[in-house]
């Protein structure tokens, strides 16, 4: 977690997520992201994803992931930081609907995170919303993601967000938006600039 001088400013997400079908019932899904504190090239964490996924009907998906996260953490009140390594194997559960033009969208995630020599384990929930302007290419995207540790301090964060997306083609999604991270004793913010992609 960064330090308290640094929780405050505005960072900054470059987020690529795709997905591509290998059938009718398998899919494999691929993520990068590269999170600065406050703009860019200072760099907070960069996150590499990938797992495969195996469709349960048209509206659900269950995955086995493995993530590799590597962080820079600020120590102290300073502005030294120490870089950790986690790699982290996680199954997921998505399903999904609608109501009306909106698209609800519900994520239930198991994280095993071998993080140093240490083990952890947490649970995360996400319930995103998207809503298309009509007769355009324009939505708004939103959601609100709980993180809760196996361990004690049960509560680990809180994310939500907001923000403007437009459709390119059928496969690929842009979008940019604003989140706020609440954690146990502090908060913060960022900008977040999202690449979807399905093929």
């Amino acid at each position: 977690m960064s330090a308290v001088a640094q929780e405050s400013g505005p960072g900054n997400w470059l987020i690529y997520i795709g997905s591509k079908q290998l059938n009718s019932k398998w899919n494999l899904h691929h993520e990068i992201q590269y999170r600065n504190y406050n703009g860019i090239g200072d760099l907070e964490q960069l996150l590499i994803r990938t797992g495969l996924g195996y469709n349960l009907g048209s509206r659900s998906n269950l995955l086995l992931g493995y993530g590799y996260i590597n962080s820079e953490n600020f120590t102290g009140s300073g502005n030294q930081q120490s870089t950790v390594e986690e790699h982290r194997i996680f199954q997921q559960f998505i399903t999904k609907q609608n109501v009306g033009s909106v698209s609800l969208q519900h994520r239930y995630r198991f994280e095993q995170r071998f993080v140093g020599s240490n083990f952890k384990t947490r649970f995360r929930y996400f319930l995103s919303m998207n809503v298309p302007f009509k007769k355009s290419k324009y939505y708004l995207s939103a959601y609100n993601e709980i993180f809760l540790n196996g361990e004690s301090n049960v509560f680990d964060r809180n994310r939500i967000y907001g923000g403007l997306g437009y459709k390119l083609s059928k496969g690929i999604k842009l979008e940019l938006g604003y989140m706020s991270q609440v954690f146990e004793t502090s908060s913060r913010d960022q900008i977040n600039i999202i690449t979807l992609v399905n093929f």
